[in-house]
């Protein structure tokens, strides 16, 4: 017979052990890790004596090992009291060196030797020169360590927070900075980071008077950043009429949407997608969703949009029960970041938004993306995990019959509405109040 404690009564009863909010993640990033990696390699197939797909090749390969190792670090994170420190807010807290830690990994993108050049864009550290055969997107760092810094800083700096120089602003400039640092080279991101760092930093009690001044800043540096490269002014002119130039800067957008289109209702079938072959861009990163979309049809896709949902939700609960400001701005910061990126993608996989890299979480094909993402999840399941195993340590008392304490208290005994097992009572809640004195008349 299982046991389990009624989070509202507080007491063990017997009932059947539904869902928990961090399990109801677990499985949501299985699924999601599992799903992209067989869209993967569907969507690396080629012609012309391209290898097969098999279920072998699938199996070893390193996509695979990206997924296992992104569930291990979701494991192993979930083990890390990430509240504790969180809940300290003291100087000392390790948190208070993300800020100063993101920074230096953004500029590293920089150093002659180590940054790396994809697509005409600098966003990678490449740890060759250091005997390492592998890298990383600092990018991806800052994207989860940011809501974890603001996260520490507004709690232990809440009782500030209705003053700018000495609250807010020092919050505001620490994401602005890096947001923008990002955004040179990787304009999907920083605009990112800064929507999930705003919200953050709304729930954490910055006035909205305080933000709303620097939302002009911010539309004049994103229309700067537009204007000063050549392939984002195409990009969003193609946006407008990607019929201008189905050859050219329209391409990306039109196959991905015949991609979409094409899929219908229950899709091609698994593998017998057609835009993949040549004709979409970026099938196994960015514009995943689309092949998604043509292969399982308008099913596969809300599977996808369902699984999601399932994390923000299982999220959203777990950040309610918590007590402490700076954790609940943690739950919040990670939901937001999941929520907002996967939003963007469908956005642009779909044709209404403009082409942005931007990949769609847990599915797209990347290591760093990948891993960093479900350790941030790790974290949610970790904090939810602790808090019922702390409800669970506590003592419960149990009267079958009521008897008086004391003279001071009394016990009342009411009926709970829970289906006993055969032969057993219906169990009672027991509630101990103090005895009333009798009031004494005036005069």
């Amino acid at each position: 017979m299982n046991t389990d404690r009624c989070s509202k009564c507080g007491l063990w009863a017997d009932a059947e052990r539904v869902i928990r909010s961090s399990d109801a993640i677990v499985l949501s990033a299985l699924a999601l890790l599992c799903l992209g990696v067989v869209m993967v390699h569907s969507a690396g197939m080629g012609v012309g004596g391209a290898e097969s797909v098999t279920f072998g090749s699938i199996l070893f390969s390193q996509t695979t090992i990206y997924a296992v190792v992104a569930m291990a670090g979701l494991l192993l994170v979930s083990r890390f009291p990430i509240e504790i420190s969180l809940g300290s807010c003291r100087g000392g807290s390790v948190l208070a060196w993300v800020f100063p830690a993101v920074l230096i990994v953004c500029l590293l993108v920089y150093v002659p030797g180590i940054g790396r050049g994809v697509n005409g864009a600098r966003r990678w550290v490449s740890l060759g020169e250091f005997g390492l055969p592998f890298g990383f997107q600092p990018s991806e760092i800052a994207k989860w360590g940011l809501p974890l810094a603001l996260a520490w800083h507004l709690g232990r700096q809440r009782h500030k927070m209705d003053r700018f120089f000495t609250g807010a602003f020092p919050a505001m400039l620490a994401l602005g900075g890096i947001a923008g640092l990002i955004a040179l080279e990787d304009l999907g991101t920083g605009m990112l980071i800064a929507a999930a760092g705003g919200v953050v930093l709304l729930a954490g009690g910055v006035h909205l008077k305080h933000v709303l001044p620097a939302v002009p800043v911010a539309i004049v540096g994103l229309v700067v950043a537009v204007v000063m490269e050549p392939y984002r002014v195409r990009r969003v002119l193609s946006f407008l009429d990607p019929w201008g130039d189905p050859e050219g800067a329209g391409y990306h957008m039109l196959q991905s949407m015949g991609a979409v289109s094409g899929g219908e209702g229950f899709g091609r079938g698994l593998g017998f997608g057609l835009q993949k072959f040549g004709y979409l861009p970026e099938d196994q990163n960015d514009f995943l969703f689309a092949v998604v979309c043509e292969e399982l049809g308008i099913v596969g896709a809300g599977l996808v949009i369902l699984l999601y949902l399932v994390i923000l939700w299982a999220g959203l609960r777990i950040m309610r029960e918590q007590k402490v400001l700076a954790v609940r701005l943690c739950c919040l910061g990670v939901i937001t970041t999941i929520g907002v990126q996967a939003i963007i993608n469908t956005v642009v996989v779909t044709g209404l938004g403009p082409t942005k890299g931007i990949a769609l979480p847990l599915m797209s094909s990347g290591g760093t993306g990948w891993i960093l993402t479900a350790a941030s999840l790790g974290l949610l399941v970790g904090i939810e995990r602790r808090r019922v195993a702390a409800m669970i340590a506590k003592p419960v008392v149990e009267v079958d019959e009521a008897e008086e304490l004391s003279s001071a208290t009394h016990i009342v005994t009411r009926p709970i509405r829970l289906r006993p097992g055969a032969g057993e009572k219906a169990p009672s809640v027991v509630v101990i109040t103090p005895r009333r004195k009798p009031m004494r008349s005036a005069g």
